[in-house]
């Protein structure tokens, strides 16, 4: 197996540690690199691993149906409490057509599945009718949504209001839009695994009403989530984040990752990620 699952493990206690609910396994990592096999490996790990502390998402979506429906039998067979899957990403497809690859995976699979909208970082946004009517056909409970379409809140409103406010829907951006995503009645958000505890915090003083530690921690998770540019960008971050926290051995990726962390950039994460942390103890 060539997934490190000794890391892989520490990684799903340090999340679930730091105050998460469950554990996603989700676009914003290496998954995209990964071949079929070794995907199969890693939800097999994720799920044992977890073992019932809370529920598990695993990421399906793929660039043929075959391999996205591959996938999904195999999430569903490991254990995987929810699937989450993106459009293919190499062509551009019609409503019809992505409604049949959507269709397909829910048929196919008696688990919640997350229609993932990832077009804040590749593609055009998917179809507001689309989901609004998947959701009709299979109900709120087995289709659930996770909007990145650009504007993040006016979209995540309009998915809301074509659902007639019956969608479930978690928040897609890292954090960086959850206070504004929070007002507009998500059910959750899906941040990375570096900053959790950072992000749990923020849930935290949302769900309590908490203005004042609501503006502090968000002006100062902001500036350093504004650094993320790509998806290169998130992942070079979130390793030298994990690695500076002990969770992980090496920020080692799998090239190319087409983003390399100079010592500037080093530096200002650094600074940000002390003050969050400060704002967030305190």
């Amino acid at each position: 197996m060539t997934i490190d699952a000794g890391a892989l493990r520490s990684e799903v206690d340090w999340v679930l540690d730091s105050g998460a609910d469950g554990v996603v396994v989700a676009m914003v990592s290496e998954i995209l690199r990964l071949a079929t096999d070794e995907l199969d490996d890693l939800g097999r790990v994720v799920c044992s691993h977890v073992d019932g502390r809370g529920p598990v998402v695993l990421s399906v979506g793929a660039e043929s149906t075959h391999v996205a429906l591959r996938l999904a039998r195999g999430a569903e067979a490991a254990g995987a409490s929810a699937l989450m899957a993106i459009p293919p990403l190499t062509v551009a497809l019609g409503a019809e057509d992505t409604g049949a690859y959507f269709r397909a995976l829910a048929d196919a699979t008696s688990v919640p599945l997350i229609i993932q909208d990832a077009s804040g970082y590749v593609g055009d946004p998917l179809s507001l009718d689309l989901q609004a009517d998947l959701l009709r056909e299979y109900g709120a409970e087995r289709i659930q949504f996770k909007p990145e379409a650009i504007p993040i809140g006016p979209r995540l409103s309009m998915l809301r209001d074509a659902t007639g406010g019956r969608g479930r829907i978690f928040e897609g951006s890292g954090g960086a839009a959850l206070v504004d995503s929070y007002a507009r009645g998500i059910a959750g958000t899906m941040p990375g695994p570096d900053l959790v505890w950072a992000i749990r915090a923020l849930w935290d003083a949302l769900e309590a009403g908490d203005r004042e530690r609501t503006r502090a921690i968000n002006e100062a998770l902001s500036p350093l989530l504004a650094l993320v540019t790509s998806l290169g960008s998130y992942v070079a971050f979130e390793k030298h984040f994990l690695v500076r926290q002990g969770v992980l051995p090496s920020a080692r990726v799998r090239e190319p990752l087409g983003f390399a962390i100079d010592d500037e950039t080093r530096r200002r994460l650094d600074e940000l990620f002390d003050r969050l942390s400060e704002v967030v103890r305190s």
